[in-house]
């Protein structure tokens, strides 16, 4: 159980590791459990039996968790946001006196609360400020270009100096990691993820993956995993939004259990239609099954165009709001795994593209 007393929760950090809790408590079974689910949580907490003899170690502590024989040592402390009141009694009603005494914004009984209270450590020790904007490119039709586009905005992204997260959420695509001629790097891949529960570590997700061309990638290997259970697709990337600058997935055309969760964690989704009239019929069905998830959807329309058509009139035959013409990057010829990707040459018509893209899009999130 995890009740609010009164106090709004702790400012948002612009980001960056905080540290770990304070622990005030004197009770052995109580600290047993809070120092397990800091562990849990990746932080190394400060452990006190009453108040820090050390002058500012209360008021500086990202997060103090007071166990509730504790409660009356404390109550002389400087008043301060972000203190829970641990306990175990869930028939004490004697705790909310107790917690309005310290100043607490939260009582918290244990076992019940232990993954709010994980999540709530795991966000001082990561630094929670705003999370990645996070865009979601697919295919009209088979072969729209849709991963290109993927890799070129993750590249440009990148080169622009945010920190960048690419997922490939294809397993049948034949893994981006190969389109940035990066398959023998060194880092985990999707299967490694597949029994993933709760919560993520952001931090320890983007240590682990590969880096290439300044970003990250979470691909698929060659093995036989084509599936990763959803809760587990629903932890990853929450974790990788959690660090914030920008992440690209480059997402399938169907729309099963997993991709469903990637969609619920999009803020817009691009979907790459050439510009022919098969290809519309298409993407007409895409949209309509992404849209049910996908509140925002936009159309990226790439050439050569039929005769009658043209980027506008593609995006009202589908009802979309237009991006733009998807112009053609010279030097794409070279195989995939040449260790040149799209978008490398920030000069070409794709990188500006897709640096236009990014400014537009980036202003929309700060407005919104």
């Amino acid at each position: 159980m995890a009740g609010t007393v009164t106090h709004d929760p702790p400012p948002a950090a612009g980001g960056g590791r905080q540290g770990g809790p304070l622990i005030v408590t004197e009770d052995v079974g109580l600290l047993d459990d809070l120092l397990r689910l800091c562990a849990a949580a990746g932080a190394t907490p400060e452990v006190h039996h009453g108040l820090p003899e050390r002058r500012g170690s209360w008021e500086a502590a990202p997060l103090v968790l007071v166990g509730d024989d504790a409660a009356r040592r404390v109550r002389g402390a400087p008043r301060r946001r972000g203190v829970v009141l641990v306990g175990r009694d869930q028939d004490d009603s004697g705790v909310w006196r107790r917690a309005v005494e310290i100043g607490a914004d939260h009582v918290l009984m244990l076992p019940d609360g232990e993954q709010w209270l994980v999540d709530r450590i795991a966000d001082v020790a990561e630094g929670v400020g705003r999370p990645a904007l996070t865009v979601g490119v697919l295919g009209g039709r088979g072969g729209a270009g849709a991963s290109t586009l993927a890799c070129a905005l993750a590249v440009t992204s990148a080169r622009e100096g945010l920190r960048t997260l690419l997922v490939d959420a294809d397993p049948l695509g034949g893994g981006l990691d190969v389109v940035l001629g990066g398959e023998t790097a060194e880092g985990l891949r999707w299967p490694a993820f597949a029994a993933s529960r709760g919560r993520v570590g952001g931090g320890a997700l983007e240590e682990s993956l590969p880096e290439l061309h300044s970003l990250r990638v979470l691909s698929w290997d060659r093995g036989d995993c084509v599936t990763v259970p959803p809760q587990a697709v629903r932890a990853v990337l929450a974790a990788a939004r959690r660090g914030g600058g920008a992440v690209v997935v480059d997402l399938p055309r169907r729309v099963d259990s997993g991709v469903a969760e990637i969609l619920a964690q999009l803020d817009l989704g691009l979907l790459v239609v050439p510009a022919e009239l098969r290809a519309v019929a298409a993407a007409g069905r895409v949209a309509s099954a992404v849209g049910m998830v996908l509140r925002d959807l936009r159309v990226a329309v790439r050439g050569p165009y039929a005769p009658g058509l043209d980027d506008r009139e593609v995006a009202r035959l589908l009802g979309l709001p237009l991006v733009g013409d998807v112009p053609v990057e010279p030097g794409l010829q070279h195989p995939p795994g040449s260790g040149r990707p799209p978008g490398a040459s920030g000069r070409s018509p794709l990188a500006r593209f897709c640096k236009e893209f990014w400014e537009r899009a980036l202003v929309e999130a700060r407005a919104a």
